[in-house]
């Protein structure tokens, strides 16, 4: 499951780093330049929940499978195009491909280990998640002076391809919930799917999740499209390769959600999202001086604090969704954080493209502070347990 993970976001991430160098070859503006990332993303957020319904008839693994390999053949077929158009188009491809495994990760953990192991190993994955969003980063921004953003997505595309191969290796043959999926006739297995994502949307706990999921990663992935923009930019003056090197931060945000678990064992679920959701602003806060040792440390410090909240608010929705929609709670929490990854993404580039950093900065700390307000305990909750 890590090295599935580290094979998705390496592919969905690598042209971050890259989308100085798309601007100046395709004559765009930062807000144009990120639909690179924001429509992979957006296309992995429609089709995560499509992907967790099937998954409930064919069973996790396959779709697992599926997803690591064909996301990694089309990142082969990437390096080839001609026009941002075409480059688009197929990065739509890709981002469908790669929703099979974020769909369904989470739940095919829970079903394999349990809640009492599911906090560790959602944290473990998402560790995984990040290497991958880090090592593809960090070889597409290293490799595009050298080798060009062809080159440099040829790179990140065959090591996807090695570690998707590692995948479907390791995997046990087997999937726990393949059996029960494949139970009683098609009609009635798709009515209890469909129940299922009705139950999922009801539970208030789960829809605080998913609003967690939506308003972080917006505001993370915000950042970090424009972090190129402001890092090779004027003052700073960094070249592409050395302004790469701020997603080294990515090994914090390793550190911190596989370290979650622990947090939760010892504070809960609510003081520890809270926890990191406010070193997430702090570290937003760090990076608005036009120092770049400050920018460094802030990026460090906000990258540790979102892995950390997603990290608990992916588990926290694991462990509370009903057995019934376990799946269908995982496609939903995953279709919230991607669709924060497009929309904000390519809000934060156009915020900064138009009114500069600073701006950029109290954006996406409002959109903190609103998944802060998500997960406070409701009145009603609080009666019940004073009486």
């Amino acid at each position: 499951m890590a090295t599935a993970g580290v094979a998705s976001f390496a592919l969905l991430y690598a042209p971050q780093p890259l989308l100085p160098q798309l601007a100046a070859e395709f004559a765009l503006d930062p807000g144009r330049a990120s639909l690179a990332v924001s429509v992979a993303t957006g296309a992995l957020a429609i089709a995560v929940l499509p992907f967790a319904v099937l998954s409930e008839l064919v069973g996790r693994r396959p779709i697992i499978v599926a997803s690591v390999l064909s996301s990694a053949v089309l990142g082969l077929v990437l390096p080839f195009v001609s026009s941002f158009e075409l480059l688009l188009a197929l990065r739509v491809l890709q981002g469908i491909a790669i929703a099979g495994f974020p769909a369904v990760a989470a739940a095919y953990l829970m079903e394999q280990l349990g809640k009492k192991g599911v906090a560790a190993a959602v944290g473990m994955m998402i560790a995984g998640n990040t290497i991958g969003g880090m090592s593809g980063r960090l070889a597409s921004g290293f490799t595009t002076d050298l080798l060009g953003w062809h080159g440099a997505l040829a790179v990140v595309a065959v090591l996807s391809l090695l570690c998707a191969l590692l995948t479907v290796v390791a995997l046990p043959p087997r999937d726990p919930g393949d059996e029960p999926a494949r139970d009683g006739p098609v009609r009635e297995r798709l009515r209890g799917v469909v129940a299922g994502i009705g139950v999922a949307l009801r539970q208030p706990v789960l829809l605080a999740q998913y609003a967690v999921a939506l308003l972080a990663m917006g505001a993370f992935v915000g950042l970090y499209n424009a972090a190129g923009f402001r890092l090779t930019g004027e003052p700073l003056g960094l070249s592409p390769a050395v302004a790469s090197l701020v997603f080294l931060a990515y090994a914090m945000g390793s550190v911190s959600s596989a370290t979650a678990g622990r947090l939760v064992n010892r504070l809960g679920r609510r003081r520890s999202l809270g926890l990191a959701l406010t070193t997430t602003i702090a570290g937003a806060a760090l990076t608005l001086p036009n120092s770049l040792p400050l920018v460094v440390a802030g990026f460090l410090v906000l990258t540790a604090g979102f892995f950390a909240a997603h990290a608990v608010a992916n588990g926290w929705a694991a462990a509370e969704a009903p057995e019934g929609a376990r799946g269908q709670a995982s496609g939903l929490y995953t279709l919230a954080y991607y669709l924060g990854s497009s929309v904000g993404g390519t809000l934060g580039s156009i915020v900064y493209g138009h009114a500069g950093w600073g701006w950029l900065v109290a954006v996406v700390t409002t959109w903190l502070a609103l998944a802060m307000l998500s997960c406070l305990p409701r009145p009603r909750a609080v009666r019940r347990r004073r009486g």
